[in-house]
C-alpha cells in the first residue's frame, strides 16, 4: 500500500516544532550532529519568513522549509550522512529563488553546495522526457546539462539519493494538483525514479514510486485491487497471525533465532503480476506473504526445509536469488506454499544483512565520513558501474536519444547468464547475441569479432544465447562493424550498449564513406522491396534532414533507421495508398476473426455461452469488461470498473472470468517474392523453416531449376502484415547458405 504522508510535530501556534522533529530525526540515526541539523533548519525557516508569497513549488503550497524536513527524514532512514541531509534542507529554498548556492556553500560548506547544485542539475531529466519538448533536445544547452547532470549521478551518488527523496515528496504532495500536473509527475517517477531506486537496490522507495505513480496513471485498475485487498484485510491479518506463530514455534523447536512479519502488499506489483500471469485476484500468491530473517546464510536454507515441511510447495514457484542475486544485487528466497486451510501463502526468507541491503541498497554498503567512502561488496562496484556506463554511452553518441530506454528497465528483467572460456559468468538481457557478448566484454572483441563459439560448437552472430552457455569470440586483428549488424531486421545486436558502441564507430568513419554507405544501403532495400524510385531530396525533407547527402550521412552511420527512411519512401511513391502499407488490397487473416460488435463477447478458454450485458453499467465495445457467471442467465458483461462487480469479486471471486469483446481482424497483404539461389539439397526446406518461424502463411509457391548454372528459382506468394514484416523475412532468407537475391516482385 502507498504511504501516508508523515505528520511533522506542530507547536500549538501551528509552527513545525524543532526539537521534537530533531530529537525523532537522531532517533532514526544517533550518528548525526544535531547542532549543524537545527543552523540548517533554523536557516532554511528564516528564508521562508522573509518572502513568505514566494513561488511555491509543491502542488498542496507545502513551503521550501517544510518540503527540506520531509526529504531530510527520509534520507535519514536510508541513513545518509549529516551534508545530505544538509543539502536536502537547503535545496527547496535554492531552487525556489530564496537563496543562492554560493551563500549556501559560504554557509555550511563546498560540499553541501555541490551536492545542491547536482540535484538541481538533475531536472535535465525531467525537460529531456517529457513530451511535447523535442524541440530544444537538441540544443547544446541541454545537451551541457545533461551532461553535467550525469557526471554529478557518477561523481558522487548522493545526488541522485537527494533526488529520489525530492521526488518521492513531490509525487506525495500531488494528490491535490490537477489531473495534467497529477499525470505528468507520476509517468516521470513511473519512467525514470522508480526504475532509478530498483537499480540502486532501494527497495521501500521503489515500492512507493511505483504504488503512487500508478494511483495516478490507472486509478480505475489501483481503486479495484485496494478495494480487494481491504474487504479481505481482517480474514488475511488472521491467517497470517496463525502462520506467524505456527513457523514461530517450528523454528525455535529446531533452534533457528528469527524474526517473522506479515509482508507489505504493494498494489502495483498485484496488478502487474495479474496482467502478466493473466490471473485472478483470487489468484495471487503474495496477497497472503510473510517475512522470515535469520541471523546466518545457513539458516535460510535451514527455515526453508522447515517451511516445506510445514506446508506443501508449488511446483515452479520457488526462486533462489541467494545463489543467484537479481541484477540490483537483491537476495532472498521466494517460495508458495499452500499453507493453512488451503489457502496459498508466499514466504520470503533471508539474512538481517540482505533486508537491510534489500531496503536501502546501495546505501548500505557505504557510508560517507567526510571524503571517506568505503564499499561493503561487489553490488555497490555494479551499481556505480552501471551510472558510469549511462555516462559513456552519452558522451560518445554526443545527444541524448535513447537516454530514456538506457535508464528505464524492467523491474524484474529476464536475464541470462554465460560464461566465458575463463569461466567468468556475464549477464546479459533474454535475446542477447553473441554480438551483445563480445560487446558486454570490451568494445575492441567486438568491433573485431568475425565469429562466434558457444560450448565449441560455431554459431551465426545473431544466435540467440541461452544461460549456462559459454561463449567464445572468435577475432580478427583488423577487423571492423558491419553496418549490417544494425539491420534490426537481421538481429545481430539486442542491447543498447552494443549498438551505442557500433554507431560510435560508424561515426568516427569519415563522411563521405558514410554517404556512399548509406546510398548503397538504401538503393538495396528499395530494390529488394521493390519499391518505386523517388526524389532523395524530397525523402530527406520528409525524414526532418536537409539535404539527401545528410540523410545519406546518418543512414551509413547508423543514426537514422532504415524502416523509418523506407516507410517515407512508400509515401511519398504511393501517396494514394498510405493508409496501406504495401500498396495493395488487404484481405482477412485466414483465422476468420470477426469484428467485435455489441453482444459478439469472447469468453476466454470456453467455448460459446449465454451473454448479457449488465443493466448496472452497460457496457460498450471498447469498453474494458469482465463476466460474472449467473446462476441460470449464462455470463452477465459488466465494465472493469463497475461498483457491482467489484462487490461481487470480493464474495465470490471464483464465479469471476476473463472476457473481451470480439476481435478485430489482423489484415494482411499478398505480396510476390522473388528467390535466386545455387541449387543444393535443402534449398526449400531452409526456406521454408524461415517462413514459418516467422509466421508467415504461404499461398501459392513455384520453383525451377536451371542445369546449366546450377541455380533455383523460386517464386512465392504470402501474406504480410506489413512492410517491415517483409524487410524481416527477406534478411532472414538472404542469410540462408548460396542464396544470390531475395526480393519482393510485383505482379505482372
Amino acid at each position: 500500500m502507498v504511504q501516508v504522508r508523515a505528520q511533522q510535530p506542530i507547536n500549538t501556534d501551528g509552527s513545525v516544532n524543532l526539537d521534537a522533529w530533531l530529537d525523532h530525526i537522531l532517533r532514526v540515526d544517533a550518528a548525526l550532529d544535531r547542532g549543524a541539523l537545527k543552523v540548517a533548519c533554523e536557516f532554511s525557516r528564516a528564508l521562508d519568513r522573509e518572502d513568505p508569497n514566494a513561488k511555491q513549488s509543491w502542488a498542496d503550497g507545502t513551503s521550501s522549509f517544510q518540503a527540506g524536513l520531509e526529504m531530510a527524514e527520509i534520507l535519514a532512514g536510508l541513513k545518509l550522512d549529516q551534508d545530505s541531509l544538509v543539502a536536502a534542507l537547503l535545496y527547496r529554498a535554492v531552487r525556489e529563488d530564496k537563496t543562492t548556492l554560493t551563500e549556501v556553500g559560504e554557509r555550511f560548506g563546498p560540499v553541501v553546495a555541490k551536492l545542491v547544485d547536482g540535484v538541481l542539475r538533475m531536472a535535465a531529466i525531467s525537460a529531456s522526457l517529457t513530451p511535447g519538448v523535442s524541440a530544444v533536445l537538441g540544443t547544446q544547452v541541454q545537451v551541457e546539462n545533461l551532461r553535467k547532470m550525469l557526471v554529478a549521478m557518477v561523481d558522487d551518488v548522493r545526488v541522485a539519493l537527494i533526488k529520489l527523496a525530492e521526488r518521492t515528496c513531490a509525487i506525495r504532495a500531488v494528490k491535490s494538483a490537477s489531473e495534467e500536473k497529477r499525470q505528468r509527475v507520476a509517468r516521470e517517477v513511473f519512467d525514470i525514479y522508480a526504475p532509478l531506486a530498483h537499480r540502486l537496490g532501494i527497495g521501500h522507495i521503489k515500492w512507493e514510486l511505483e504504488d503512487l505513480s500508478f494511483r495516478y496513471l490507472e486509478p480505475d485498475q489501483y481503486k479495484q485491487i485496494a478495494k480487494l485487498l481491504h474487504e479481505r484485510r481482517l480474514d488475511r491479518e488472521r491467517f497470517i497471525t496463525e502462520v506467524m506463530s505456527q513457523l514461530r514455534e517450528e523454528l525455535q523447536a529446531t533452534g533457528v533465532q528469527a524474526d517473522i512479519s506479515g509482508r507489505a502488499k504493494h498494489i502495483y506489483s498485484i496488478w502487474r503480476k495479474m496482467r502478466r500471469k493473466g490471473l485472478e485476484f483470487s489468484q495471487i500468491y503474495d496477497v497472503r506473504a510473510v517475512r522470515v530473517l535469520v541471523p546466518e546464510v545457513r539458516d535460510c536454507y535451514t527455515a526453508l526445509g522447515i517451511v516445506h515441511t510445514l506446508w506443501r510447495h508449488i511446483p515452479k514457484e520457488f526462486d533462489d536469488y541467494i545463489a543467484n542475486p537479481k541484477e540490483n544485487g537483491y537476495r532472498s528466497l521466494h517460495t508458495a506454499v499452500i499453507g493453512p486451510e488451503g489457502k496459498v501463502l508466499e514466504v520470503q526468507i533471508r539474512t538481517h544483512a540482505m533486508h537491510e541491503e534489500a531496503e536501502l541498497g546501495v546505501c548500505a554498503h557505504w557510508r560517507y565520513k567526510g571524503t571517506d567512502v568505503k564499499a561493503g561488496s561487489s553490488h555497490y562496484e555494479e551499481k556505480i558501474s552501471w551510472l558510469r556506463q549511462v555516462l559513456e554511452w552519452h558522451e560518445e553518441l554526443g545527444d541524448i536519444g535513447g537516454l530514456a530506454d538506457q535508464l528505464r528497465v524492467d523491474i524484474e528483467p529476464d536475464r541470462v547468464y554465460v560464461f566465458t572460456p575463463d569461466g567468468h559468468a556475464i549477464d546479459l538481457p533474454k535475446g542477447a547475441t553473441p554480438l551483445d557478448f563480445a560487446y558486454r566484454v570490451h568494445t575492441e572483441i567486438g568491433h573485431n569479432c568475425r565469429g562466434a563459439k558457444v560450448n565449441g560448437r560455431i554459431v551465426p552472430l545473431n544466435y540467440s544465447l541461452q544461460t549456462g552457455e559459454q561463449v567464445e569470440i572468435i577475432t580478427s586483428k583488423h577487423g571492423n562493424p558491419s553496418r549490417d549488424w544494425l539491420n534490426p531486421n537481421l538481429g545481430y545486436v539486442s542491447t543498447s550498449r552494443a549498438r551505442a558502441k557500433i554507431v560510435h564507430w560508424f561515426k568516427l568513419q569519415a563522411r563521405d564513406q558514410n554517404v556512399a554507405a548509406g546510398r548503397s544501403l538504401l538503393e538495396r532495400e528499395l530494390g529488394r522491396l521493390d519499391l518505386p524510385q523517388v526524389d532523395y531530396e524530397r525523402l530527406a525533407e520528409k525524414v526532418n534532414m536537409r539535404t539527401a547527402e545528410d540523410m545519406f550521412a546518418a543512414l551509413g552511420a547508423g543514426d537514422l533507421r532504415q524502416a523509418h527512411v523506407l516507410g517515407a519512401a512508400q509515401q511519398l511513391a504511393e501517396p494514394d495508398r498510405s493508409d496501406e502499407q504495401l500498396g495493395l488490397v488487404p484481405r482477412k487473416s485466414t483465422s476468420g476473426l470477426r469484428h467485435g460488435k455489441r453482444g459478439d463477447i469472447q469468453i476466454q478458454g470456453v467455448g460459446n455461452l449465454m451473454t448479457q450485458i449488465a443493466g448496472c453499467c452497460q457496457p460498450l465495445p471498447g469498453d474494458p469488461i469482465v463476466g460474472y457467471i449467473t446462476q441460470g442467465r449464462g455470463v452477465s458483461i459488466h465494465r472493469q470498473d463497475c461498483a457491482s462487480v467489484l462487490q461481487l469479486s470480493g464474495r465470490e471471486p471464483e464465479r469471476i472470468i476473463q472476457v473481451s469483446w470480439g476481435p478485430i481482424p489482423v489484415l494482411t497483404y499478398p505480396v510476390d517474392i522473388l528467390i535466386r539461389a545455387y541449387d543444393r539439397s535443402g534449398l526449400l526446406r531452409d526456406v521454408s523453416q524461415v517462413l514459418l518461424n516467422e509466421k508467415i502463411n504461404v499461398l501459392a509457391v513455384n520453383t525451377r531449376s536451371n542445369k546449366e548454372d546450377n541455380t533455383a528459382t523460386m517464386s512465392l506468394t504470402i501474406e504480410i502484415p506489413g512492410l517491415d514484416a517483409l524487410g524481416r523475412l527477406l534478411g532472414r532468407v538472404s542469410q540462408l547458405p548460396n542464396i544470390i537475391e531475395a526480393r519482393r516482385q510485383r505482379a505482372s
